[in-house]
């Protein structure tokens, strides 16, 4: 589902337009970008729990060249599904 069917599958449950949906996304998305920033999770109960992770600098190898690389250390976020999201796609 892409970003667009997201507001109109929100517009049409919630009974918005679609520029009002299309906020709602935006403001949840920018909250939750938000939430990890400040404090590195945001839970929502029965959906998941989004969180930021620190990653290891590592060594790697360039497929073109074969030639050893380094991959700085840095923080990526992950998604751990709820029970309420299990249930539902099984």
């Amino acid at each position: 589902m892409s970003k667009t069917e997201l507001v109109e599958f929100i517009a049409d449950k919630a009974g918005l337009t679609k520029a009002d949906a299309a906020r709602a996304l935006d403001a949840t998305l920018e909250g939750i970008t938000e939430g990890l920033k400040d404090s590195g999770k945001v839970a929502l109960v029965g959906f998941g729990t989004f969180s930021a992770k620190q990653r290891a600098a590592r060594e790697g190898i360039n497929p073109l060249t074969k030639e050893a690389i380094k991959i700085p250390a840095k923080t990526v976020a992950s998604f751990k599904a709820g029970s309420k999201l299990k249930e539902a796609i099984n």
